[in-house]
């Protein structure tokens, strides 16, 4: 990890647990956590060797889950990431008592489009049982460690 990604980790989340691939933290539901939490993905990321278009694309779904849970969500946000052979999987939990829901913006909205973005994009998605958390899963690549 960066010292800079240090740093925002150190200033802006709680870490909860990192590993050698994976990484739990937990910030409050303000806006200027999503920046916070991007870079902090895309340090993990770096890390991991995972880049170019996938790891656009994870980074991308991060910041618009954690938005999703900023804005809808009771409680704290946390964000999972976990590096497995073949895939990223992301999980943001944020104590919304609704489930998130796939919706279509019309051309004039504003905004509305997050989940559809990241149904687009990962190669999977869903939302937890108690609809509590939602996450995604990205192929990556193996044997890049």
């Amino acid at each position: 990890m960066t010292a800079a990604a240090a740093a925002v980790v150190a200033v802006a989340s709680e870490l909860l647990h990192r590993s050698d691939r994976s990484f739990a933290v937990s910030c409050t539901p303000d806006t200027v956590r999503v920046g916070h939490m991007r870079r902090i993905t895309t340090a993990h990321l770096r890390q991991w060797k995972v880049s170019g278009p996938t790891a656009d694309h994870i980074v991308l779904a991060v910041s618009e889950l954690v938005t999703n849970g900023i804005q809808h969500g009771q409680e704290d946000i946390g964000l999972n990431v976990r590096y497995t052979p073949g895939e990223v999987r992301v999980e943001v939990t944020d104590g919304s008592p609704s489930p998130a829901q796939l919706t279509y913006a019309e051309d004039e909205d504003v905004s509305g489009r997050g989940l559809f973005l990241v149904a687009a994009l990962a190669r999977d998605w869903g939302v937890s049982d108690d609809g509590k958390t939602t996450w995604c899963t990205f192929p990556a690549p193996t044997g890049r460690r």
